[in-house]
């Protein structure tokens, strides 16, 4: 590696740090969630933190924001050593942290959630809603974005949602910004806007952590990058003075081994859509998927691949059209039915759809198969911790136990909880929606070599995915969307980035087959 400190635990020496965090430590039980992990961010400069799910990545974001307090470790802002007992604590040292999902209050204002807790007073102790609206007016100015201070929050898609958290930030003068997988549910015009308020941050002096898993976008925005692997610091170093393959490497501690399409013969048609339309989302949409066979749906976000996907398995009901499963056509809007059919979905939101938080692990993978497990009436627990265990050890899955709930999951183990619940069933077809969104190039490799598989073994797989070079990669064939139409069809050995987004932005006319 380059760039990199001499020794491990060393810090790069350059102007003085905003924020360091020296040798921290934190254990939950038995899981040691950061060890001897440091640290520093200087001001004017953005900061990429990478690694698996499992890292250590969350931990350390969580103690910067004073929701975790280190077992053992010191944090120095400004030179300054500051305890954080709690998120005020953090705001106070002008510490601010976004979150993938924000949180805002729904039914308030865009100025309000950016004042939330402390409104500027005007006579009688009356808040002052136009100092409100004139210092909303004030950042956005400097943020190079339009923010409507009056608008409901209700409404706002996750970009904007971000803005008006970054909004936050800066009316508190926050002087660090802690970015927590920001781009994750963006489209890429969103992600681009997003970086230049990334660039004016830092420009304005702040200093940013910038977390993420698309590599690439570590590249473009970060100048530093620090990689973490189970919990420790692994290596700091220029941007300029990596590759993708360094920070792999660093990150995952062996060579990945890519997936690439075996070309193999497709079987016989298991899934067969024919002209479904769902009025105001697709039209007219047909397709087919062998056994053998992983065919992708592309295009942009909003072009309707999720909701053909939730439209197959009968969770949404579609206007006209069928679903023919082996020969069987299905009863639309039944899950069930679908289910019955062997067909599984992977759904793009695990958290919301896929898994149920607060439930334990091994519930979470049996979920799908009780029916299996049931005596009598009954199931009982060790029947449904051995069933999971066993799909828990084939795909490798990293937990403390089984009756842990999956919140204590990272969003790759989720995901693999997600996926062992339906391969338990041994469907006939998988739809899988965004697979490896959120996870980490590690846990991305393994999903593409399950799904792989899967294939080999005469599983018909349908995948809904955003990142071209996985769609690339994974699929024998790919059916790009525009605005709820089948525009296009692609063999693998015909098809390029440029030719999927040709046709998904309506620059190339090809008539799917």
């Amino acid at each position: 590696m380059t760039d990199g400190p001499a020794r491990e635990g060393a810090l790069p020496t350059a102007s003085p740090p905003v924020l360091s965090l020296e040798h921290a430590t934190k254990a939950f039980g038995a899981i040691h969630a950061l060890e001897d992990v440091s640290i520093e961010l200087t001001a004017g400069e953005v900061h990429g933190l990478v690694g698996e799910n499992g890292a250590g990545k969350s931990t350390l974001v969580k103690i910067l924001a004073g929701v975790h307090a280190p077992d053992r470790g010191v944090l120095r802002v400004n030179g300054r050593e500051v305890v954080l007992n709690g998120p005020a604590d953090a705001r106070d040292a002008g510490i601010a942290v976004i979150y993938q999902e924000p949180i805002l209050f729904a039914d308030l204002t865009v100025e309000e959630n950016i004042f939330v807790g402390r409104q500027p007073l005007g006579a009688g102790h009356r808040i002052d809603r136009h100092a409100m609206r004139k210092h909303v007016v004030e950042i956005s100015e400097r943020l190079g974005v339009k923010l409507d201070p009056g608008r409901i929050a209700r409404g706002l898609s996750i970009a904007e949602q971000q803005i008006v958290e970054i909004a936050k930030a800066l009316s508190l003068d926050a002087k660090v910004i802690v970015m927590d997988e920001p781009t994750a549910a963006l489209s890429a015009i969103e992600v681009d806007r997003l970086f230049k308020v990334v660039e004016s941050l830092s420009a304005g002096g702040a200093a940013v952590l910038f977390i993420s898993h698309r590599l690439e976008e570590i590249f473009v925005l970060c100048q530093t990058v620090t990689v973490l692997r189970d919990g420790r610091w692994v290596m700091t170093g220029g941007t300029s003075g990596l590759s993708s393959d360094d920070l792999v490497r660093a990150m995952v501690g062996r060579e990945l081994v890519e997936r690439t399409t075996t070309q193999q013969a497709a079987g016989e048609t298991v899934l067969q859509v024919e002209r479904l339309t769902r009025e105001g989302f697709f039209t007219d949409i047909s397709f087919e998927v062998k056994a053998g066979e992983i065919v992708a749906l592309a295009g942009l976000v909003g072009s309707g691949r999720s909701e053909v996907a939730c439209s197959i398995f009968g969770v949404d009901r579609y206007d006209a059209g069928s679903v023919t499963v082996n020969r069987k056509r299905l009863r639309r809007g039944s899950p069930t039915a679908a289910m019955a059919a062997g067909v599984g979905l992977v759904p793009e939101d695990r958290r919301q759809q896929g898994l149920v938080m607060d439930m334990s692990i091994a519930r979470n993978i049996a979920l799908a198969s009780l029916g299996r497990l049931e005596r009598f009436g009954f199931i009982r627990g060790s029947a449904e911790r051995a069933f999971a265990a066993d799909w828990g050890q084939r795909l490798q899955l990293k937990y403390g136990s089984l009756t842990n709930p999956a919140t204590s999951l990272s969003g790759g183990n989720q995901q693999k909880v997600v996926l062992a619940k339906w391969l338990a069933r041994k469907p006939a077809l998988l739809i899988v929606d965004e697979p490896t969104r959120g996870i980490d190039v590690g846990t991305k490799a393994e999903v593409h070599r399950l799904l792989d598989e899967l294939a080999k073994e005469g599983v018909a797989v349908l995948m809904i995915s955003s990142e071209l070079p996985e769609v690339l990669r994974v699929a024998d064939r790919i059916i790009v969307m525009r605005e709820g139409h089948a525009v296009a069809e692609f063999a693998h050995a015909d098809a390029s980035e440029e030719s999927i987004v040709a046709a998904a932005t309506g620059q190339l006319q090809v008539e799917a087959a």
